[in-house]
């Protein structure tokens, strides 16, 4: 059974007949164009609800008017007015009728079908959860890319279309869901942020105290006990009977004397406790993700520079899949893109109409991406892994198939041993009975803006998405051992979406397509 895997981000694997795909969506961009599509449903619903409300005060006001130049001509000579029979007889209709009307027109709900609207729609919007996730997903790119706070807030990121800012509002929010978690290095990081534009001026639902409260509790956790007690009393100017600002205070100023004391009855002198204070680095706390600094390098283009000579051995060339029919006449474009591992690209390999057919049949089917817990060893989701995932089978339609086929006549390998269905259980490989995966075959399914590049760490190489191109490796080598210099990882999307998609081809069915030779490294 084959298997395409598609990613969103996008990562999509494609089967022959009667075989499966996957597609991983690493940006959920689906849902969220979903959900972009019901906040404008419901802004058109509230434009309608706005108009209902117009119109109402609009008559009511246009009655208020009439009426208020008929009492004052009514009042100024009220014997002479009702002395009119008409003016009699309408006086008593106006009371008895016309302001009950007028009555029933003001009190007349005009939200119904905006709240109605708003009730339907509201079980498709995002929860608590996923708006600390967006976050997370926003500090990631942050310690990723290198980027300082100001230049996220003001969205001076490259290639961006569509400009967007963070109030002072949006980096408290950011502020307190890393306090959550405990990281209080970007606590200290969006407090600030949200302070100095404050500073700056903005005006915001968000006050200075409030901000302050978290900063100070935040540089404190971070060993910095002479700021934490500089931004306290700063707050208490603000709001000096704050009950928390002066317990900390107190709290703080107990800890400064004890620490005195205990450096009075140690050899070291005040400058080499002052000089060791200053140089303690405040650093992102780091999880169990392993080369996490050179993938984070490499995700930035600061990886492995090859050097000239050996740059120089990689070349372009029009490939025909080792004589194959098919591709003789009309060979396809080729490129080296890393000489060890031996990473190549082919271009113009997928075009757009089969893309879309690709993305049409994956998007309904996608589900959270799982990871193996390196201790547990259990399939579980990661907050550092957003991708979604969903299987595609090579018969629901030609496009799948004729691509799968495509694979198989350019690698010369034999992808009917591609993994199945699912893949959601630890041991899917020995489930399969079609050994480990030899080969990987990657599409770019899209443009990224910044970001997005495929790196691989062992040998500091950085693959860049380019729509229409696929690349391709081994994974083993012919000896079947493990090549694990083709150890590789996804860059986040710093802008724009990726979509992409992968074909894991196994070593079953490919004995004789590429023998094994005598040496375990070849």
């Amino acid at each position: 059974m084959a298997s395409v895997k598609v990613w969103c981000i996008l990562v999509l694997s494609f089967l022959l007949p009667h075989s499966y795909a996957h597609m991983d969506f690493f940006t959920s961009i689906g849902h969220m164009t979903d959900l972009i599509n019901t906040e404008k449903d419901l802004v058109t619903s509230l434009k309608d609800y706005i108009k209902a409300e117009e119109s109402k005060l609009e008559q009511i006001k246009k009655w208020a008017e009439k009426l208020d130049q008929l009492t004052d001509t009514a009042t100024k000579d009220p014997e002479g007015f009702l002395g009119h029979p008409v003016n009699a007889f309408k006086l008593m209709k106006r009371l008895n009728t016309e302001w009950g009307e007028l009555e029933n027109l003001v009190l007349k709900d005009m939200s119904d079908g905006f709240i109605s609207n708003m009730t339907i729609q509201r079980q498709y919007f995002p929860n608590d959860e996923d708006q600390a996730g967006a976050a997370k997903a926003l500090l990631r790119l942050q310690d990723t890319y290198n980027l300082d706070t100001d230049t996220l807030s003001r969205g001076n990121l490259p290639g961006v279309k569509h400009k967007s800012f963070l109030t002072a509002e949006d980096c408290f929010e950011l502020g307190k869901i890393a306090y959550t978690e405990a990281d209080y290095y970007h606590t200290e990081l969006w407090m600030v942020q949200a302070l100095k534009q404050l500073d700056d001026g903005e005006v915001s639902t968000v006050d200075k105290v409030s901000i302050l409260d978290y900063l100070s509790y935040a540089v404190y956790q971070q060993g910095d006990l002479d700021k934490a007690m500089m931004l306290t009393k700063r707050l208490l100017e603000l709001d000096p009977e704050h009950q928390r600002a002066n317990g900390n205070l107190k709290y703080f100023e107990y800890i400064m004397s004890k620490e005195k004391e205990a450096n009075k009855s140690t050899t070291k002198t005040d400058n080499q406790t002052d000089k060791e204070s200053k140089t303690k680095k405040k650093e992102p706390s780091k999880d169990y993700l392993p080369e996490r600094q050179k993938y984070e390098m490499l995700c930035r283009g600061e990886g492995l520079k090859m050097t000239p000579r050996r740059q120089k051995k990689l070349f372009c060339r029009y490939y025909n899949g080792n004589q194959n029919p098919k591709y003789i006449l009309g060979p396809v474009k080729q490129e080296d893109e890393w000489d060890k591992p031996r990473i190549v690209r082919f271009l113009e390999i997928i075009s757009d109409e089969e893309i879309e057919t690709v993305k049409e049949l994956a998007k309904p089917r996608l589900r959270r991406a799982t990871i193996s817990n390196p201790i547990t060893g259990v399939l579980e989701t990661a907050h550092y892994r957003i991708s979604k995932s969903a299987w595609l089978s090579g018969y629901e339609s030609p496009v799948v198939s004729r691509i799968n086929r495509r694979i198989q006549d350019l690698t010369g390998l034999d992808v009917s041993t591609a993994e199945e269905l699912q893949k959601d259980e630890p041991d899917a490989f020995k489930e399969l009975g079609t050994g480990n995966r030899i080969a990987t075959w990657l599409f770019y399914m899209s443009d990224v803006s910044a970001g997005g590049a495929t790196v691989f760490p062992e040998v500091g190489a950085s693959v860049w998405p380019k729509k229409g191109t696929a690349v391709f490796w081994y994974n083993l080598f012919p000896s079947g051992e493990g090549d694990y210099s083709t150890r590789h990882a996804a860059c986040p999307v710093l802008v724009g979406n990726k979509w992409v998609s992968n074909k894991w081809i196994h070593e079953r069915g490919q004995e004789f397509r590429r023998p094994c030779t005598l040496s375990e490294l070849e």
